[in-house]
């Protein structure tokens, strides 16, 4: 199994998350691409490109797609370290804590939307800036 996580590379947080994924010791690897860029359009002509600018979206090489908090589960999912506690947030009863996660993350990327981003507005209007309910 490959996993492909579609990241805004236009976003600091989502910048310094892949990052942080990109070191971890994998049980699955992993394939970072900036989402909307020319080789995601390419290897996921289906997908809605434009949507993946918001949500963070992983999909496996068999096609299964991920977005949000289930997205960010997938990701802890194939990291050594992190899978028990993927497991865990996966269960219907705990998944809203890592909608929760997701939710502070995306507290903290409304925080530094103003920094600057590459190639696109200052003010960041992805779904993992804003709560939604």
């Amino acid at each position: 199994m490959l996993l492909t996580v579609l990241y805004d590379d236009g976003c600091p947080l989502c910048r310094t998350f892949s990052g942080w994924l990109s070191r971890q010791p994998v049980l699955v690897p992993i394939d970072l691409v900036p989402a909307g860029s020319w080789a995601a359009r390419k290897r996921f002509p289906d997908l809605d490109h434009e949507r993946t600018l918001v949500e963070v979206t992983v999909v496996s090489d068999s096609g299964e797609v991920w977005e949000g908090a289930h997205a960010w589960v997938m990701c802890l999912w194939a990291t050594t370290a992190h899978r028990s506690l993927a497991e865990s947030l996966a269960r219907p009863s705990r998944l809203p804590m890592a909608r929760g996660a997701a939710h502070l993350a995306a507290g903290i990327r409304s925080a530094m939307s103003g920094l600057p981003r590459r190639d696109r507005t200052t003010t960041c209007t992805d779904a993992c800036c804003r709560t939604t309910s």
